[in-house]
């Protein structure tokens, strides 16, 4: 059986309890990736140009701080990476986080939370951070999916 590990990002909580519920559904440990300087409301503003998150997501080569690199992913087989849909692509602290660690070798599963669109790009726009990794689109996992519904998703990986 594989190790499995669930990472995510959440801005507001809502990615948050989906990979708290996917990680016990799966059996499988948690870590949270953690901005150097927490976004604040304002910071997600998106209906503002100028907003932290607006300038990051138009800047590709942005890459936010992460708050530390602590996860040690080498005892891991797959691992879930879990992010709000910013711009139909993963926020680019996510690059960030592919690009501190070394995937070598792992199944990288991507699932998102999203107020209305899809992936979009964002396979695209994160293999380049991990480029020995098998990144995978998995599924936008919006509301609250029961555990029969995480467990069928993790175990499709």
């Amino acid at each position: 059986m594989s190790k499995i590990l669930v990472t995510y990002f959440s801005a507001s909580g809502t990615t948050a309890r989906v990979a708290e519920n996917l990680a016990k559904a799966a059996d499988a440990d948690l870590y949270e990736i953690k901005p150097a300087v927490p976004y604040t409301r304002d910071d997600l503003n998106w209906r503002d140009k100028q907003s932290r998150s607006s300038v990051e997501m138009r800047d590709k080569s942005s890459r936010p701080a992460l708050a530390d690199t602590a996860a040690n992913i080498t005892t891991y087989d797959t691992i879930f990476v879990g992010f709000p849909i910013w711009w139909y692509i993963a926020p680019t602290i996510i690059n960030t986080f592919l690009e501190a660690y070394d995937f070598s070798g792992k199944k990288v599963v991507l699932f998102a939370t999203s107020g209305g669109s899809g992936f979009g790009k964002a396979v695209q726009s994160l293999q380049p951070s991990a480029p020995n990794a098998q990144i995978i689109a998995g599924e936008i996992l919006n509301g609250n999916p029961n555990e029969k519904k995480l467990k069928a998703f993790a175990e499709k990986y």
